[in-house]
């Protein structure tokens, strides 16, 4: 019998029992809906809190001035601690791991007011880095540079909503703020922008000035001293250094200010590469929770193949004694409900990856809520569920077709169908 011939039978064979065939199929193709689905949505909510969290800033640690819990050099615990300009200086050059490190300085009650309106928003400086640690894409013109830190140049950069409120509907460009009647020129705006953590407050309501203008004007308050700042931000070279990045900071600002570098209160670190990583690893048990049911959904499709394959060798007994009887091989037998079983689980297969995928598209073309990128299906799951597919198709027809195989044609030929 060549391929065609047995093609056709097993065509002719399945839809003669198109039911139980379209039920099985279905059965296969929702459980390969069901992985890639699962593990899309896992991934689209991973993919989006990741987005999310680089709008804080990508691979930054917050570091935080605090309080000693241990005592260390002679010094007593509960000492407080505050940085100051020379510690920006011995990170740099202590910390070979670490990529940036720049100091943060913010006032809160500083008055603002154009001509056209007043607020009052956070003032923060900085130094030019802060703007690619701190993710801060431009809007419209520019963002402050070394030139304007060193001259200690009165410019301002303007948060999307701190903008809108002080220039309503208008150009801030060119324009003054006064900053507690200091006139600053307004050199650019921040393009808007979603956050979803924030150690100050979200980036759209503040202005932000060069560093060397904020410690003339806006000076640390007591008990800071007018060399003392907030935070220190840092960026490691890469994620696989930010372990030591961070134990270089502590070792260094430990020496500079008398504490142990292993005490984390006087020294406190967000860092968020840390919180990204757990992130991840939620998300990828999410995953592999997810595709474990559509792999039991999968098993239980393979339990229906075998199901149908042992109806239809029940059913056909008389046809396999009859195709026996003359002269029909076993190993042909075998091959035609092989052949039925890889048939259904491919086709089940197809229909459910074009069903997954274009259930992906569609959603995708929905407008998605904050931390979620939609469904995003990876091929690595959709080929394996699929392997998996031909694997247990396989493995169920394997006990019909040694049984339809094994039919003595005598027998076969005095059963009476439904008996």
């Amino acid at each position: 019998m060549v391929l065609t011939d047995l093609i056709g039978d097993v065509l002719r064979t399945l839809w003669s029992h198109k039911l139980r065939t379209f039920l099985t199929m279905f059965g296969i193709a929702w459980g390969i809906v069901s992985i890639v689905l699962m593990v899309a949505a896992g991934e689209g909510l991973r993919k989006g809190q990741e987005v999310q969290a680089q709008t804080l800033g990508k691979d930054v640690m917050i570091v935080f001035h605090g309080r000693t819990s241990l005592q260390a050099g002679g010094t007593r615990a509960g000492r407080a601690v505050h940085w100051e300009d020379p510690d920006v200086a011995a990170v740099q050059a202590e910390a070979p791991d670490c990529q940036y490190a720049i100091p943060e300085l913010e006032q809160e009650d500083v008055r603002a007011h154009s001509n056209f309106n007043n607020a009052a928003f956070l003032v923060t400086g900085s130094l030019p880095p802060f703007q690619d640690i701190r993710s801060l894409t431009v809007g419209q013109g520019r963002f402050y540079d070394w030139d304007d830190t060193r001259e200690g140049r009165r410019l301002a950069f303007l948060g999307s909503d701190a903008a809108k409120q002080l220039f309503p509907g208008r150009n801030p460009v060119g324009e003054n703020v006064y900053l507690n009647d200091f006139p600053y020129v307004v050199i650019g705006v921040m393009a808007k922008k979603k956050q979803d953590s924030s150690y100050d407050g979200w980036d759209v309501n503040k202005i932000f000035i060069p560093f060397g203008a904020m410690r003339r004007d806006f000076p640390d308050k007591p008990p800071g001293t007018p060399t003392t700042f907030d935070e220190l931000l840092v960026t490691p070279k890469s994620v696989e250094q930010h372990e030591s990045c961070k134990h270089e900071v502590r070792a260094a600002l430990g020496r500079m200010h008398n504490f142990d570098p292993r005490d984390k209160e006087a020294c406190p670190i967000w860092d968020t590469v840390q919180e990204a990583q757990a992130f991840r690893q939620m998300t990828d048990g999410m995953k592999y929770v997810l595709g474990a049911v559509g792999v039991v959904t999968l098993l239980l499709g393979g339990l229906g193949v075998m199901n149908v394959m042992m109806v239809a060798v029940r059913e056909r007994t008389r046809e396999i004694g009859v195709r026996k009887a003359l002269g029909a091989p076993a190993h042909t037998i075998l091959r035609q409900f092989f052949l039925e079983a890889l048939l259904i689980a491919v086709l089940s297969g197809g229909i459910g990856l074009g069903v997954a995928y274009g259930i992906c598209s569609l959603v995708d073309l929905l407008p998605m809520p904050d931390f979620f990128a939609g469904l995003l299906p990876i091929w690595k799951t959709g080929l394996l569920a699929c392997g998996l597919l031909g694997g247990i198709a396989v493995l169920s027809a394997l006990y019909p077709a040694r049984k339809a195989a094994s039919v003595d044609p005598i027998e076969a030929l005095r059963f009476e169908a439904g008996g």
